[in-house]
């Protein structure tokens, strides 16, 4: 496993960058301090305040792993991402639990610390690269955007965190991750794990609502290996048909 890291000062978009360099190896990391067109899920800017977090995309490139799979990729990503930061606070003796929000954001407790967005290019039926863009809160202290919870693990840890060590690290755990599940692929037992880490995947109610829909109380009952969620009121949505009420 290695990394090829490309640091410009300022880009629109690190995966735009990315996207354009069309036979990068995987690995290829496109890493800058001021992204100032970052997108997010849903259409959403992702605010980040100029050298205080990472805002990164890396590229995967897949081998045979059919397009509807790509909610292992997801899973893939999301879980690395937790683990690192999971570490990070293990390690400075911080209790609180790193989860994954559906489909693939990183929450400590209802706080937002990481998005994710993941864009595939498909050949035929299979997924010929991957792109991951992230955005992980590292060391910003005010959020200045109407975004509801967001966090940074300087908010938990009390100190600033070196922010290329830490790009290593999750780049690292992310290509490893995907490189022993390409040799080895059990997707049970990545959706175990991934189910283990859920946020609010405890079975109590919490609030959901549909598009344009009233906000009702559900449990979340499971997910399947395509990524969709099942609550408790029987029915089962794919991404954008129903979100959390935080």
């Amino acid at each position: 496993m290695s990394l090829n890291i490309i640091a410009p000062a300022e880009c629109g978009s690190t995966s735009a960058v990315l996207a354009a360099m069309t036979d990068a190896p995987a690995g290829t990391v496109v890493v800058t301090d001021c992204q100032t067109a970052g997108r997010g899920q849903r259409g959403n800017t992702w605010e980040a305040e100029p050298g205080k977090n990472l805002t990164f995309s890396i590229l995967l490139r897949p081998v045979a792993f059919h397009a509807a799979r790509q909610f292992e990729l997801s899973m893939l990503v999301a879980l690395a991402v937790a683990d690192v930061v999971d570490r990070r606070f293990m390690l400075a003796g911080i209790a609180e639990r790193t989860t994954v929000k559906w489909p693939n954001d990183i929450y400590v407790g209802d706080k937002k610390i990481c998005g994710t967005l993941i864009e595939n290019k498909l050949s035929g039926k299979n997924i010929e690269r991957s792109i991951a863009g992230i955005g992980l809160d590292v060391n910003q202290l005010v959020f200045t955007s109407d975004a509801p919870n967001p966090a940074s693990m300087i908010h938990y840890l009390g100190r600033a965190t070196p922010l290329r060590p830490l790009l290593e690290e999750v780049c690292g755990e992310i290509m490893s991750a995907c490189d022993a599940y390409m040799l080895s692929p059990e997707p049970e037992v990545l959706l175990a794990r991934f189910k283990s880490r859920l946020y609010r995947g405890d079975g109590r109610l919490y609030l959901f609502r549909e598009p344009g829909g009233e906000p009702f109380e559900a449990s979340i009952t499971d997910i399947a290996l395509t990524g969709h969620l099942t609550l408790s009121n029987r029915r089962t949505y794919a991404f954008k048909e129903v979100a959390y009420i935080i």
